[in-house]
């Protein structure tokens, strides 16, 4: 296939298509732009995605006409115009999404992607995303691809004959990095609770941020880990290199790590480029929950904004105010738990930046609950670990409100005493 300029490529876009927009490093912000300089010409353009990385410049003010953002997972860069009512907002778990684009509930007429460059047999690789885009490519009517020599070469499920674009365009240019720096004194203190709960053999599922790299940090002294993760960061370059993940216990490809998209810095992106260690999956399979419970002890760690004392978890919205999206945190924390030996674990600093309580007697009006009660097994906080599976709605609020900040037991204690009307939290009020 001979290579094509942006502009004539995105002659393809018209008013009112819907347009699918490869996420996480692999935004493709050559044909952003390029579509962005189209915008006169453009009206009513749905822009589908989950999590772009870098300037999201089609999501900017001036371009309200032209692009409406429906987006699958709230990134920071789109979060004014989802919030404004330039945008909207899908809850969805990541697992489903390839679902709307093959039964025709979202239909694609374009998807943008960025790949790397074609090999010696003609194929081109996702790299850093494979996740939804792979199921984008295969539905969507006409497909524009970005090819970048930076983008690294993933084996797996992202391998795609160049001949299968319907265009392409050649443009070079560095992936976006997300580079969290050294995990804090309280993201180590809430990991070295987290890390007590990871046996040796365990499968490991983590997100990004400071304190899944500090829970990753925290696992120097572990033994034959596997890695299942849809997300793989940097924090786990170490625990391969140093062979503490071997994925020998595995039961779904045994000896890999497994991925679903990669978003760090330039060096883990150097390291899975070529590498027959870590495979990158579609997210229908590696976020199946089937597939996931088939691993042992998978042990899935994430994050929320805030848990009730119910054990109800927010973490998609802050109030009414969308923030992120549901995402994968379901999949893993329903696939850990029927995993044999397996444990969901919510990780979170007990307070906000500002000392709110962030275990709180009721959520917000408006919050989002991502995680049930019912599927809620360990919360962390820095201040320790409450286990809450098996236990009635009075347990469980002892249980967290222990492991909350200090400055706030007491008024938790109230609330819980409002709620349950039970003598113990009486009292320890009274």
């Amino acid at each position: 296939m001979n290579y094509t300029s942006a502009e004539e490529a995105l002659q393809a876009v018209k008013p009112g298509h819907r347009v699918f927009v490869h996420g996480g490093a692999a935004t493709p912000h050559f044909l952003l732009k390029k579509l962005a300089e189209r915008s006169s010409s453009l009206w009513n353009v749905e822009i589908v995605s989950i999590s772009l990385q870098g300037d999201a410049v089609v999501a900017d003010k001036k371009y309200k006409d032209s692009f409406r953002i429906n987006s699958l997972f709230v990134s920071q860069n789109v979060r004014e115009a989802v919030n404004d009512g330039r945008g909207d907002y899908v809850p969805i778990f990541l697992s489903e999404i390839p679902i709307l684009f093959r039964r025709g509930i979202l239909p694609l007429d374009v998807a943008l992607v960025q790949v790397s460059p074609p090999d010696k047999h003609g194929y081109c690789s996702l790299g850093t995303s494979v996740d939804i885009a792979l199921s984008a490519v295969k539905a969507a009517k006409h497909v524009i691809a970005q090819v970048n020599p930076r983008m690294p070469r993933t084996l797996g499920d992202g391998l795609i004959k160049i001949t299968e674009f319907d265009a392409a365009v050649y443009a070079e240019q560095e992936l976006p990095e997300v580079i969290c720096g050294e995990p804090n004194e309280l993201s180590m203190r809430i990991a070295a609770h987290c890390a007590e709960l990871v046996e040796d053999g365990a499968t490991l599922q983590t997100g990004i941020g400071s304190i899944p790299d500090a829970v990753l940090a925290s696992l120097s002294n572990h033994k034959e880990l596997g890695v299942h993760t849809e997300m793989l960061s940097e924090g786990f370059i170490p625990l391969i290199e140093r062979g503490i993940v071997t994925n020998e216990h595995k039961r779904k490809h045994r000896g890999k790590s497994v991925t679903s998209f990669i978003l760090g810095s330039r060096k883990l992106y150097d390291f899975v480029d070529d590498n027959p260690s870590v495979i990158a999956l579609g997210i229908d399979y590696v976020n199946d929950t089937a597939i996931i419970r088939a691993n042992p002890k998978v042990t899935a760690i994430n994050s929320a904004i805030e848990v009730d004392i119910t054990g109800q978890i927010c973490s998609d919205s802050i109030g009414t105010y969308h923030y992120s999206g549901v995402g994968g945190q379901m999949d893993f924390v329903r696939g850990a738990s029927l995993s044999e030996g397996g444990k969901p674990i919510i990780a979170l600093p007990s307070v906000t930046g500002k000392g709110i309580s962030r275990i709180v007697g009721s959520l917000r009006s408006g919050a989002g609950v991502v995680t049930t009660r019912g599927h809620a097994h360990y919360v962390v906080t820095e201040y320790g670990v409450a286990y809450l599976y098996g236990k009635n709605m009075r347990q469980r609020a002892k249980a967290l409100i222990e492991i909350a900040h200090p400055n706030h037991r007491e008024t938790l204690e109230r609330a819980a005493f409002d709620r349950f009307h039970s003598y113990e939290f009486e009292r320890t009020i009274y």
